[in-house]
Protein backbone atom coordinates (compact mmCIF):
# COMPACT_ATOMS: atom_id res chain seq x y z
CA UNK A 1 0.00 0.00 0.00
CA UNK A 2 1.03 3.56 -0.69
CA UNK A 3 0.09 5.98 2.10
CA UNK A 4 0.12 9.78 2.09
CA UNK A 5 0.20 11.70 5.36
CA UNK A 6 -0.99 15.31 5.24
CA UNK A 7 0.48 17.20 8.17
CA UNK A 8 1.35 20.68 7.00
CA UNK A 9 2.46 22.30 10.23
CA UNK A 10 3.65 23.26 12.79
CA UNK A 11 7.05 22.33 14.25
CA UNK A 12 5.84 20.66 17.44
CA UNK A 13 2.80 19.04 15.81
CA UNK A 14 5.01 17.34 13.24
CA UNK A 15 7.21 15.99 16.05
CA UNK A 16 4.05 14.68 17.75
CA UNK A 17 3.26 12.81 14.52
CA UNK A 18 6.44 10.70 14.65
CA UNK A 19 4.88 7.74 16.51
CA UNK A 20 2.11 7.57 13.88
CA UNK A 21 4.80 7.61 11.19
CA UNK A 22 6.65 4.81 12.95
CA UNK A 23 3.42 2.79 13.08
CA UNK A 24 3.02 3.12 9.31
CA UNK A 25 6.64 2.23 8.56
CA UNK A 26 6.35 -0.88 10.74
CA UNK A 27 3.37 -2.28 8.80
CA UNK A 28 4.47 -4.97 6.31
CA UNK A 29 1.59 -4.13 3.97
CA UNK A 30 2.82 -0.52 3.61
CA UNK A 31 5.32 -0.23 0.76
CA UNK A 32 5.63 3.56 0.53
CA UNK A 33 4.96 6.45 2.92
CA UNK A 34 4.73 9.98 1.57
CA UNK A 35 4.32 13.19 3.57
CA UNK A 36 2.87 16.56 2.55
CA UNK A 37 4.20 19.54 4.52
CA UNK A 38 3.97 23.32 4.28
CA UNK A 39 7.25 24.57 2.79
CA UNK A 40 7.86 26.73 5.88
CA UNK A 41 8.20 23.55 7.95
CA UNK A 42 10.09 21.40 5.47
CA UNK A 43 13.13 21.64 7.77
CA UNK A 44 11.33 19.57 10.43
CA UNK A 45 11.00 16.62 8.05
CA UNK A 46 14.79 16.36 7.99
CA UNK A 47 14.22 14.33 11.16
CA UNK A 48 12.28 11.67 9.24
CA UNK A 49 13.70 8.27 8.30
CA UNK A 50 15.07 8.20 4.75
CA UNK A 51 12.28 5.85 3.65
CA UNK A 52 9.74 8.70 3.80
CA UNK A 53 9.18 10.72 0.61
CA UNK A 54 8.47 14.36 1.46
CA UNK A 55 6.44 16.75 -0.71
CA UNK A 56 5.94 20.42 0.06
CA UNK A 57 3.37 23.08 -0.76
CA UNK A 58 3.90 26.84 -0.40
CA UNK A 59 0.52 27.93 0.95
CA UNK A 60 2.01 31.16 2.32
CA UNK A 61 4.13 31.90 -0.73
CA UNK A 62 3.43 34.45 -3.48
CA UNK A 63 1.40 31.96 -5.58
CA UNK A 64 -0.34 29.52 -3.18
CA UNK A 65 -2.93 28.25 -5.67
CA UNK A 66 -0.30 27.48 -8.30
CA UNK A 67 1.83 25.72 -5.72
CA UNK A 68 -1.12 23.68 -4.49
CA UNK A 69 -2.11 22.68 -8.03
CA UNK A 70 1.43 21.57 -8.93
CA UNK A 71 1.69 19.55 -5.73
CA UNK A 72 -1.69 17.90 -6.24
CA UNK A 73 -0.78 16.89 -9.78
CA UNK A 74 2.45 15.32 -8.51
CA UNK A 75 0.64 13.44 -5.76
CA UNK A 76 -2.09 12.20 -8.08
CA UNK A 77 0.58 10.78 -10.39
CA UNK A 78 2.06 8.85 -7.46
CA UNK A 79 -1.32 7.41 -6.48
CA UNK A 80 -2.25 6.34 -2.97
CA UNK A 81 -4.35 3.64 -1.36
CA UNK A 82 -5.18 5.98 1.52
CA UNK A 83 -4.56 9.57 2.61
CA UNK A 84 -4.32 10.49 6.29
CA UNK A 85 -5.19 14.07 7.25
CA UNK A 86 -3.57 14.70 10.64
CA UNK A 87 -4.11 18.46 10.40
CA UNK A 88 -7.88 18.65 10.71
CA UNK A 89 -8.29 21.96 8.85
CA UNK A 90 -10.28 22.84 5.76
CA UNK A 91 -7.12 23.52 3.74
CA UNK A 92 -5.55 20.17 4.66
CA UNK A 93 -8.82 18.33 4.02
CA UNK A 94 -9.14 19.91 0.56
CA UNK A 95 -5.57 19.02 -0.35
CA UNK A 96 -6.04 15.47 0.90
CA UNK A 97 -9.32 15.00 -0.97
CA UNK A 98 -7.88 16.45 -4.19
CA UNK A 99 -5.38 13.59 -4.32
CA UNK A 100 -8.23 11.33 -5.44
CA UNK A 101 -7.86 8.62 -2.80
CA UNK A 102 -9.89 7.66 0.31
CA UNK A 103 -9.16 10.16 3.10
CA UNK A 104 -9.17 9.34 6.81
CA UNK A 105 -9.23 12.21 9.25
CA UNK A 106 -9.64 13.30 12.84
CA UNK A 107 -12.69 12.55 15.00
CA UNK A 108 -15.34 15.18 14.21
CA UNK A 109 -15.58 16.03 17.90
CA UNK A 110 -11.93 17.12 17.88
CA UNK A 111 -11.94 19.16 14.66
CA UNK A 112 -11.24 22.88 14.97
CA UNK A 113 -12.81 23.49 11.57
CA UNK A 114 -15.86 21.23 11.46
CA UNK A 115 -16.32 21.55 7.69
CA UNK A 116 -13.13 19.52 7.21
CA UNK A 117 -15.06 16.46 8.38
CA UNK A 118 -17.30 16.60 5.29
CA UNK A 119 -14.37 15.71 3.04
CA UNK A 120 -13.09 12.60 4.79
CA UNK A 121 -13.90 9.49 6.78
CA UNK A 122 -13.76 10.60 10.44
CA UNK A 123 -11.75 8.36 12.76
CA UNK A 124 -13.44 7.84 16.11
CA UNK A 125 -11.26 8.39 19.17
CA UNK A 126 -11.62 6.60 22.49
CA UNK A 127 -12.51 9.06 25.29
CA UNK A 128 -9.08 8.36 26.80
CA UNK A 129 -7.28 9.14 23.53
CA UNK A 130 -6.63 12.63 24.91
CA UNK A 131 -3.01 13.16 23.89
CA UNK A 132 -2.37 14.23 20.31
CA UNK A 133 0.14 11.40 19.94
CA UNK A 134 -2.65 8.89 20.65
CA UNK A 135 -4.98 10.67 18.24
CA UNK A 136 -2.48 10.76 15.38
CA UNK A 137 -1.73 7.07 15.93
CA UNK A 138 -5.46 6.35 15.80
CA UNK A 139 -5.80 8.04 12.41
CA UNK A 140 -2.71 6.20 11.13
CA UNK A 141 -4.40 2.90 12.02
CA UNK A 142 -7.72 3.82 10.37
CA UNK A 143 -7.09 2.31 6.90
CA UNK A 144 -6.24 -1.02 8.47
CA UNK A 145 -9.22 -1.56 10.81
CA UNK A 146 -12.68 -2.85 9.79
CA UNK A 147 -14.57 0.33 10.64
CA UNK A 148 -12.74 3.46 11.73
CA UNK A 149 -16.09 5.16 12.33
CA UNK A 150 -16.87 2.91 15.32
CA UNK A 151 -15.96 3.81 18.89
CA UNK A 152 -12.78 1.88 19.83
CA UNK A 153 -13.00 -0.57 22.72
CA UNK A 154 -9.77 0.66 24.35
CA UNK A 155 -7.45 3.68 24.10
CA UNK A 156 -4.22 3.51 22.16
CA UNK A 157 -1.15 3.73 24.40
CA UNK A 158 0.99 6.85 24.40
CA UNK A 159 4.28 6.36 22.59
CA UNK A 160 6.96 8.99 23.08
CA UNK A 161 8.08 10.67 19.84
CA UNK A 162 11.66 9.72 19.10
CA UNK A 163 14.22 10.66 16.46
CA UNK A 164 15.78 7.51 15.03
CA UNK A 165 19.42 6.84 15.86
CA UNK A 166 20.29 6.68 12.16
CA UNK A 167 18.92 10.19 11.68
CA UNK A 168 20.85 11.53 14.68
CA UNK A 169 24.09 9.99 13.45
CA UNK A 170 23.53 11.63 10.06
CA UNK A 171 23.56 15.02 11.74
CA UNK A 172 26.51 14.34 14.06
CA UNK A 173 28.98 17.22 13.82
CA UNK A 174 31.63 17.52 16.52
CA UNK A 175 32.61 21.00 15.37
CA UNK A 176 29.25 22.58 16.25
CA UNK A 177 29.86 22.82 19.98
CA UNK A 178 33.37 24.16 19.52
CA UNK A 179 32.12 26.78 17.07
CA UNK A 180 29.51 27.89 19.61
CA UNK A 181 32.15 28.09 22.35
CA UNK A 182 30.42 25.49 24.50
CA UNK A 183 32.71 22.48 24.09
CA UNK A 184 32.30 20.20 27.12
CA UNK A 185 30.73 22.90 29.29
CA UNK A 186 27.43 22.31 31.06
CA UNK A 187 24.58 24.43 29.79
CA UNK A 188 20.82 24.72 29.83
CA UNK A 189 18.79 25.91 26.84
CA UNK A 190 16.21 28.59 27.64
CA UNK A 191 13.80 28.94 24.72
CA UNK A 192 12.00 32.23 25.24
CA UNK A 193 10.14 32.11 21.93
CA UNK A 194 6.65 30.87 21.24
CA UNK A 195 4.33 30.82 18.29
CA UNK A 196 1.53 32.34 20.36
CA UNK A 197 1.71 35.57 22.33
CA UNK A 198 0.02 33.72 25.19
CA UNK A 199 2.81 31.14 25.46
CA UNK A 200 5.47 33.72 26.29
CA UNK A 201 6.86 34.00 29.81
CA UNK A 202 7.44 37.50 31.24
CA UNK A 203 10.92 38.93 30.72
CA UNK A 204 11.63 39.27 34.45
CA UNK A 205 10.87 35.59 34.99
CA UNK A 206 13.29 34.55 32.25
CA UNK A 207 16.01 36.76 33.72
CA UNK A 208 15.54 35.20 37.15
CA UNK A 209 15.70 31.69 35.67
CA UNK A 210 18.87 32.56 33.74
CA UNK A 211 20.58 34.00 36.80
CA UNK A 212 19.51 30.95 38.82
CA UNK A 213 21.09 28.68 36.22
CA UNK A 214 24.36 30.62 36.44
CA UNK A 215 24.31 30.21 40.22
CA UNK A 216 24.09 26.46 39.57
CA UNK A 217 27.15 26.53 37.29
CA UNK A 218 25.04 26.11 34.17
CA UNK A 219 25.42 28.37 31.15
CA UNK A 220 22.00 29.69 30.10
CA UNK A 221 21.85 29.53 26.29
CA UNK A 222 19.17 31.52 24.44
CA UNK A 223 18.33 30.25 20.92
CA UNK A 224 16.12 32.07 18.44
CA UNK A 225 14.40 31.42 15.13
CA UNK A 226 13.13 34.81 13.94
CA UNK A 227 14.12 38.47 14.17
CA UNK A 228 11.56 39.07 16.91
CA UNK A 229 12.83 36.08 18.91
CA UNK A 230 16.42 37.23 18.39
CA UNK A 231 15.67 40.67 19.83
CA UNK A 232 14.02 39.14 22.90
CA UNK A 233 16.78 36.57 23.39
CA UNK A 234 19.43 39.27 22.99
CA UNK A 235 17.84 41.37 25.71
CA UNK A 236 17.48 38.42 28.07
CA UNK A 237 21.05 37.28 27.57
CA UNK A 238 22.42 40.79 28.07
CA UNK A 239 20.38 41.48 31.21
CA UNK A 240 21.02 38.12 32.87
CA UNK A 241 24.57 37.20 31.87
CA UNK A 242 23.40 34.40 29.59
CA UNK A 243 24.63 33.42 26.15
CA UNK A 244 22.88 34.48 22.94
CA UNK A 245 23.36 32.10 20.03
CA UNK A 246 25.17 34.03 17.28
CA UNK A 247 22.94 32.75 14.46
CA UNK A 248 19.80 30.82 13.74
CA UNK A 249 20.78 27.16 13.80
CA UNK A 250 20.01 24.72 11.02
CA UNK A 251 18.55 21.34 11.96
CA UNK A 252 21.94 19.65 12.24
CA UNK A 253 23.33 22.23 14.67
CA UNK A 254 20.05 22.43 16.59
CA UNK A 255 19.97 18.69 17.16
CA UNK A 256 23.56 18.76 18.39
CA UNK A 257 22.85 21.66 20.76
CA UNK A 258 19.70 20.10 22.22
CA UNK A 259 21.16 16.61 22.62
CA UNK A 260 24.06 17.82 24.73
CA UNK A 261 22.08 20.22 26.92
CA UNK A 262 21.52 19.39 30.57
CA UNK A 263 17.89 20.41 30.08
CA UNK A 264 15.70 22.54 27.83
CA UNK A 265 13.21 25.01 29.31
CA UNK A 266 10.36 26.69 27.47
CA UNK A 267 6.70 26.75 26.59
CA UNK A 268 4.76 24.31 24.43
CA UNK A 269 6.90 24.83 21.32
CA UNK A 270 8.62 22.83 18.62
CA UNK A 271 12.10 23.14 20.10
CA UNK A 272 10.90 21.66 23.39
CA UNK A 273 9.23 18.72 21.65
CA UNK A 274 12.28 18.13 19.47
CA UNK A 275 14.49 18.11 22.57
CA UNK A 276 12.22 15.52 24.20
CA UNK A 277 12.29 13.37 21.04
CA UNK A 278 16.09 13.46 21.22
CA UNK A 279 16.02 12.13 24.79
CA UNK A 280 16.93 15.42 26.50
CA UNK A 281 15.25 16.40 29.76
CA UNK A 282 12.69 19.17 29.39
CA UNK A 283 10.87 21.62 31.64
CA UNK A 284 7.75 22.80 29.85
CA UNK A 285 5.67 25.80 30.89
CA UNK A 286 1.92 25.54 30.44
CA UNK A 287 -0.59 28.37 30.29
CA UNK A 288 -3.01 28.58 27.36
CA UNK A 289 -2.39 25.00 26.18
CA UNK A 290 -2.77 21.77 28.14
CA UNK A 291 -0.08 19.35 29.25
CA UNK A 292 -2.54 16.43 29.08
CA UNK A 293 -2.94 17.12 25.38
CA UNK A 294 0.62 17.63 24.11
CA UNK A 295 3.30 17.45 26.83
CA UNK A 296 6.29 15.10 26.64
CA UNK A 297 5.61 12.31 29.12
CA UNK A 298 8.07 10.46 31.35
CA UNK A 299 10.32 10.98 34.37
CA UNK A 300 12.75 13.15 32.37
CA UNK A 301 10.08 15.75 31.69
CA UNK A 302 8.63 18.27 34.16
CA UNK A 303 5.47 20.25 33.51
CA UNK A 304 4.91 23.55 35.29
CA UNK A 305 1.33 24.77 35.05
CA UNK A 306 -0.28 27.91 36.41
CA UNK A 307 -3.80 26.39 36.19
CA UNK A 308 -5.80 29.65 36.13
CA UNK A 309 -9.61 29.39 36.41
CA UNK A 310 -9.89 30.39 32.73
CA UNK A 311 -7.47 27.80 31.39
CA UNK A 312 -6.51 26.00 29.37
CA UNK A 313 -8.19 28.32 26.84
CA UNK A 314 -6.07 27.52 23.74
CA UNK A 315 -6.24 31.20 22.78
CA UNK A 316 -3.41 32.86 20.87
CA UNK A 317 -4.24 36.29 22.33
CA UNK A 318 -5.78 37.33 25.62
CA UNK A 319 -6.98 40.60 27.15
CA UNK A 320 -6.59 39.22 30.69
CA UNK A 321 -3.25 37.46 30.43
CA UNK A 322 -2.64 35.78 33.80
CA UNK A 323 -1.54 32.22 33.06
CA UNK A 324 2.13 32.56 32.08
CA UNK A 325 2.78 35.42 34.55
CA UNK A 326 1.53 32.98 37.18
CA UNK A 327 4.59 30.76 36.67
CA UNK A 328 7.45 31.60 39.05
CA UNK A 329 11.18 31.29 38.41
CA UNK A 330 11.55 29.31 41.63
CA UNK A 331 9.30 26.58 40.25
CA UNK A 332 11.50 26.24 37.18
CA UNK A 333 14.71 26.20 39.18
CA UNK A 334 13.29 23.55 41.48
CA UNK A 335 12.74 21.41 38.38
CA UNK A 336 16.30 22.17 37.22
CA UNK A 337 17.61 20.93 40.56
CA UNK A 338 15.57 17.74 40.23
CA UNK A 339 16.66 16.96 36.67
CA UNK A 340 20.24 18.20 36.51
CA UNK A 341 23.02 16.57 38.50
CA UNK A 342 25.73 18.98 39.66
Amino acid sequence: MNILVVKLSAFGDIIHSLPALDDLLARPEVSEVHWLVDSRYRFVTECFPERVSVHEVALKGPHPLSSAWRTIRTLRRVGFDAVLDLQGLIKSAMLARACGSPVFGIDRGQLREKQAGWLQVPTRFHPKDRHVVQQYRRVAAAPFVPNARCLPEAPLPYQAPAIHAAVISKFADASVMADLGLGDRHYIVLHSGGGWETKQLPVDTWIAISRGAIARNLIPVFPWGSDAERRTAQRLAADSGGMLLPARLDMSALITLLRQAQAVVGADTGILHLAAALGTSTITLWGPSASWRSAPLGEAHWHIESNPPCGPCFKRRCDQFICMPGIRAGQVLEAVDALVAH
